[in-house]
């Protein structure tokens, strides 16, 4: 009996050591902080929010990289010089014909107006079409290399969305069980009870034993020489 005793008592004392030794309330801190962080991000409703930006609209810039080349910026500048050279021309045309057609500038203005009113109104529009498109250009030039950066990084999180949306069920499983912070002393208690009770038993069964000598003084030890 007290070899049992002895060997509950072991096994407790292990008990409450182990979680210590490995580490246990540090690394079932860390466990419970990191399910407490991840809590918002795993609910369904919000899952299913980044699941559909990233379908939704991250995926469909995939589609927009070609146009965000630089060698779109570079034909577009192109097209730019272009509108710059026709705002300068435009601007010798109405005096051109006002003196070919012998007519005065403003009645020029208006002749193109009423005959060519498309072509009227793109001339007017030259200045601000060519502070428009420069300022597209530089946008399109600063962001080309990000751009380029828009499939692999597509790639990169798209295992990201696909394992939230397929463990949402065992993020709630996990996080549905006690406080981490708690499983140290799912050990350490039993582990306490297991040597309390063998101490108990080696002490109370000592007392007996020396009663037993006490009132038997010459009685044989078990397994003694006789």
């Amino acid at each position: 009996m007290r070899r049992v005793l002895w060997i509950i008592g072991v096994l407790g004392v292990l008990m409450i050591a182990a979680p210590f030794a490995l580490g246990f309330p540090s690394k079932a801190d860390h466990g419970q902080a990191m399910l407490d962080n991840f809590h918002p991000l795993m609910q369904q409703a919000n899952v299913d929010k980044t699941a559909a930006y990233y379908n939704d609209v991250f995926v469909p810039l995939g589609a927009v990289v070609p146009a965000m080349s630089q060698e779109n910026v570079t034909k577009f500048n192109t097209y730019l010089a272009g509108i710059k050279g026709m705002q300068t021309d435009s601007a010798k045309l109405v005096p051109g014909l006002a003196q070919a057609l012998n007519m005065s500038p403003e009645q020029v203005q208006q002749f193109l107006a009423t005959n060519y009113p498309a072509m009227s109104q793109m001339l007017a529009s030259l200045p601000q079409m060519s502070a428009d498109f420069g300022s597209l250009l530089g946008v399109m030039s600063k962001n080309v290399a990000i751009f380029q950066q828009v499939p692999a990084g597509l790639k990169h999180y798209e295992p990201l969305v696909s394992t939230m949306q397929a463990n949402v069920g065992n993020y709630n499983s996990a996080d549905s069980l006690p406080n981490f912070r708690l499983f140290t002393w799912f050990f350490v208690i039993p582990g306490l009870l297991m040597f309390g009770l063998a101490g108990w038993g080696l002490f109370f069964s000592g007392q007996h034993r020396l009663a037993f000598f006490h009132h038997h003084p010459h009685a044989p030890i078990p397994g003694g020489v006789h």
